[in-house]
């Protein structure tokens, strides 16, 4: 899509195009929608001076980024805009509104009457995000179409007052250009995902080196991004989603006070642990030291991604008296039982060395049929034992593989449902 036909379905008259198109009916019968739009003459009177065939792309794009978008942004995505690298590469609402609360408890004091800067911006979710909790920001953006993007998504949602976006190179701010910053460098070239933080735009050190300089700062970055990339003047935060590892979050100045390590972990999922809110963390607590390892007690724990991720296992299994059944191996186990988003809690029916005629027979005599196979540590082809174990039986269980010691081993468990 290219920003002349964008622009179009800006107007009242695009507007009214996007809202008339069904988005069920686009996504599951697209050239029947296609031909319907190229007959409309209200879509080529968008544009006389475009082909019309632009324009239905233009419309069946952003009609299907939309209803596309409703898994990251809810029944808001209906009046976003988005260009498909843009959503892509967004944030999720729950993430950005997680982080837009973090940098309001500082953004009065900071910015003492200015305005924060979201550089590399992209359709502006996080930009939104601050906006929506009275941070006033100016977001920033080398792409054209994706800057009119973002500046149509301020306005769709009502935040003017509070946000603006303008067409910039990040590499070309000076740093201490803004005493309060958050920064997503892209992570995606030519040639798909980019893993190297030297190779981000802008490249990792001009993004620390910017957030370095700020008196509060935010960089966001993959969630698998090296350790020894860190810098280690900020506070780090692993972010999952529902069980899914999804970004690394690192604090600068102001906002990094606190736990130099943090793992947080959101639920969006309806009625999971409603109780405890939609967020759950766990701290680096200083000198703990490492877990005990011990053989396997009544429970098993297996961490959330963002807890494993930000080497905090020693500090999940502290808080249930637990042990590790293998010091290389993050799971760990425990005579307590503690539901948490935090981790998955499996009660052990069994623990052996593996052997997969021994398995075999135990999931029988457990009437075993809906079987959800975990491995950590475990070279098992998961796929080829799902059909060796020939599970039938009615019971729900979960085998966990993994190695203790030098040894590989299975063991057979149920799974603690949350209440």
């Amino acid at each position: 899509m290219h920003l002349p036909a964008f622009s179009a379905l800006l107007t009242d008259a695009g507007r009214e195009v996007l809202a008339e198109v069904d988005p069920v009916s686009a996504t599951k019968d697209p050239l029947s929608t296609a031909s319907r739009l190229r007959a409309n003459p209200a879509v080529s009177a968008l544009d006389p001076d475009l082909p019309v065939a632009e324009l239905v792309n233009a419309v069946m794009t952003e009609v299907g980024l939309r209803e596309r978008g409703r898994a990251k942004f809810g029944e808001r995505a209906t009046r976003m805009f988005f260009t498909p690298d843009g959503l892509e590469q967004s944030t999720r609402a729950s993430i950005a509104a997680h982080r837009a609360e973090r940098v309001a408890e500082v953004a009065a004091s900071v910015l003492d009457g200015g305005v924060a800067g979201d550089l590399c911006c992209g359709v502006g979710a996080d930009l939104l995000a601050l906006a929506e909790v009275g941070v006033p920001v100016e977001g920033m953006d080398a792409d054209p179409l994706t800057v009119a993007v973002a500046r149509a998504n301020i306005e769709a949602l009502g935040l003017s007052d509070h946000a603006g976006v303008r067409e910039g190179d990040v590499n070309e701010v000076a740093p201490g250009a803004h005493p309060l910053l958050f920064c997503d460098p892209a992570r995606r070239g030519g040639r798909g995902r980019v893993f190297d933080p030297a190779a981000y735009s802008p490249p990792w050190d001009v993004a620390t080196a910017l957030a370095d300089a700020a008196g509060a700062a935010c960089l966001k970055a993959a969630p698998g991004i090296p350790h020894e990339a860190l810098s280690p003047e900020a506070s780090v935060e692993w972010i999952s989603v529902d069980g899914e590892l999804k970004e690394t979050a690192l604090w600068f100045g102001a906002l990094a006070e606190g736990p130099r390590r943090r793992a947080t972990v959101l639920h969006e999922r309806p009625g999971l642990l409603a109780s405890e809110g939609s967020v759950a963390r766990l701290d680096a607590v200083p000198d703990l030291g490492p877990a005990p390892v011990a053989t396997a007690r009544r429970y098993l724990y297996d961490p959330d991604p963002a807890v494993v991720r930000s080497h905090l296992v020693a500090e999940a299994a502290a808080k249930v008296d637990g042990a590790l059944l293998d010091e290389r191996i993050a799971y760990f186990t425990s005579d307590r039982v503690e539901v948490s988003p935090l981790w998955r809690v499996l009660e052990i029916v069994e623990c052996a060395p593996f052997s997969a005629k021994r398995l075999r027979a135990s999931v029988r005599a457990h009437r075993a049929g809906t079987i959800t196979i975990k491995k950590r540590g475990s070279a098992v082809d998961t796929e080829k034992l799902r059909r060796d174990l020939k599970a039938s039986g009615p019971e729900k269980m979960t085998i966990v593989l993994t190695r203790i010691g030098e040894r590989p081993f299975y063991l057979l468990c149920r799974e603690i449902e949350a209440p």
